[in-house]
């Protein structure tokens, strides 16, 4: 049997944070807010289909855990979600996705160029809000993200042969797609901390990352679209190939193999055939194997944590790894 982490939720994950989430919330309006109707009216739908901010906790809870004291957190915070959110916008519309978070997509909602032009808005308005602070260092970390992240979707769009992609291919695009925004966030919130505490906090950030992600990418394979918001399968729909497929794929029959390269070679592959390759991955057990890579990075998440002073704060960064890992959509 895998081990499980004792679950978290998210409430309580942001307890100790809340007042400053409130002040996430405020700065995201401002950050958006535009005089042109036609982004002021996406804007509005980008804002309903806002997450959890679970970025913008850690990077609350990791200047929190350093001992605080930086009135342009809660910006700096908001910053992040707007990286988020661009990053979201442009995968969608490079994916041709439809749902996201049980809401339409802007390119399904507006167009693909009404996308485009919005992620870029959102990534723009970052970059003047950095600036507009005078302080160079949150600016070169989250720039530096941003550029991991594109360079990130290119890897994914790049993967031609997909069953030749493995998982060294898998952890190279998880580390730049998703990890590199969570550790840039925690070392954005910890740059006034002692350089030890502040290289812990962005290899916690980057290990809880990996974590975070092969769960999303397992929950892909065991929950329903009305879990998850968006339509279970919908990986292999697209023909990305991740983690449980990946791990699978070695202990497959040639029969079994042969099941999935159909899959990767039909433009539009039926719910049946999606439900069939689910069940061969399952079976080959590689549903097993990605949440047990995923415990290995949680354990290696945790560990980073040491380096910081007992608090409120820490405990929260601890169980934000448990619901990473044991959350269900």
């Amino acid at each position: 049997m895998t081990p499980q982490l004792a679950r978290a939720s998210l409430r309580e994950i942001q307890r100790p944070v809340a007042v400053e989430l409130e002040g996430v919330h405020d700065e995201l309006r401002r950050l958006i807010a535009v005089d042109f109707p036609r982004i002021a009216e996406v804007n509005e739908h980008l804002l309903r289909m806002k997450g959890k901010l679970f970025r913008p906790t850690l990077l609350l809870l990791s200047h929190q855990a350093v001992g605080g004291g930086d009135g342009r957190v809660a910006t700096l915070a908001a910053v992040v979600e707007l990286i988020h959110l661009a990053t979201l916008v442009h995968d969608d519309s490079v994916d041709h996705s439809v749902r996201r978070r049980g809401l339409p997509t802007i390119n399904a909602l507006f167009s693909h160029q009404v996308a485009v032009i919005m992620g870029d808005y959102l990534y723009s308005r970052a970059i003047i809000e950095l600036v507009g602070l005078g302080d160079p260092e949150p600016l070169r970390i989250l720039a530096r993200v941003t550029n991991d992240m594109t360079v990130g979707e290119m890897r994914e769009l790049e993967a031609h042969d997909k069953l030749a992609f493995d998982e060294a291919d898998y952890d190279a695009l998880i580390l730049a797609k998703t990890a590199s925004l969570l550790s840039g966030a925690c070392e954005v919130g910890a740059r006034g901390a002692a350089a030890p505490q502040r290289a812990a906090l962005a290899r916690f950030g980057l290990a809880l990352g990996r974590a975070f992600q092969i769960t999303d990418d397992l929950l892909d394979y065991t929950q329903s679209e009305a879990v998850t918001g968006k339509p279970s399968g919908l990986d292999l729909r697209e023909h990305k190939v991740t983690l449980p497929l990946i791990a699978a794929l070695g202990r497959m029959s040639a029969a079994e193999r042969v099941v999935v390269a159909r899959l990767m070679a039909t433009a539009d592959p039926s719910p049946a055939l999606v439900a069939e390759v689910v069940a061969l991955v399952d079976r080959a057990g590689g549903l097993a194997y990605a949440k047990a890579r995923a415990l290995e990075f949680a354990a290696q998440a945790d560990a980073e944590l040491d380096a910081l002073p007992p608090s409120a704060a820490r405990d929260a960064l601890r169980d934000s790894i448990a619901y990473a890992v044991e959350r269900r959509s």
